[in-house]
């Protein structure tokens, strides 16, 4: 039995969280994930990540990492036929696909293969514009430069 959930109230006391409403509803969608191939996810730092697969027997020139807006796809394929007699096959070689939703400005810093796991690394990396800010609390009235209040002048002359 699946639930469905209605987010419509929040949307009337929340403004701009239109993007976590829609990931939280895809995510009632989903059907049953694949576990293969497993994988971590580690927090490094305070805005640095790094996603760890097991990806035993595929080598660099099959897999393939694709950074798009907000999502990161990593997916492999073995190159070439496999025609041997296998009395045992316990290292899985089938193609797969990963999709990670990533927040905003995260950004891929590295990926590396070694000992059969691919490491990806994230940063999440603010614009200026939007990091936090001090604002100075002036007083009442604005400050202005000169000290003497400007002075309107009459052309008009006495009589």
């Amino acid at each position: 039995m699946r639930t469905v959930l209605d987010f419509s109230p929040l949307f009337r006391s929340g403004v701009g969280f239109d993007r976590v409403f829609d990931l939280l509803d895809s995510a009632t969608r989903m059907p049953a994930a694949d576990n293969w191939p497993p994988y971590d996810i580690v927090k490094t730092g305070e805005d640095a990540y790094a996603i760890t697969m097991a990806v035993a027997g595929f080598g660099r020139d099959e897999l393939s990492i694709t950074h798009e807006p907000n999502l990161l796809v990593v997916s492999g394929s073995k190159t070439g036929e496999d025609n041997a007699h296998y009395l045992h096959r316990g290292i899985a070689g089938r193609a797969f696909q990963r999709r990670f939703e990533l927040a905003d400005h995260v950004e891929v810093k590295n990926a590396s293969l070694e000992n059969g796991l691919l490491r990806i690394e994230l940063v999440r990396e603010l614009p200026d514009e939007m990091k936090p800010r001090r604002i100075e609390i002036g007083t009442g009235t604005p400050a202005l430069k000169s000290a003497a209040p400007a002075q309107i002048e009459d052309r008009r002359q006495a009589a």
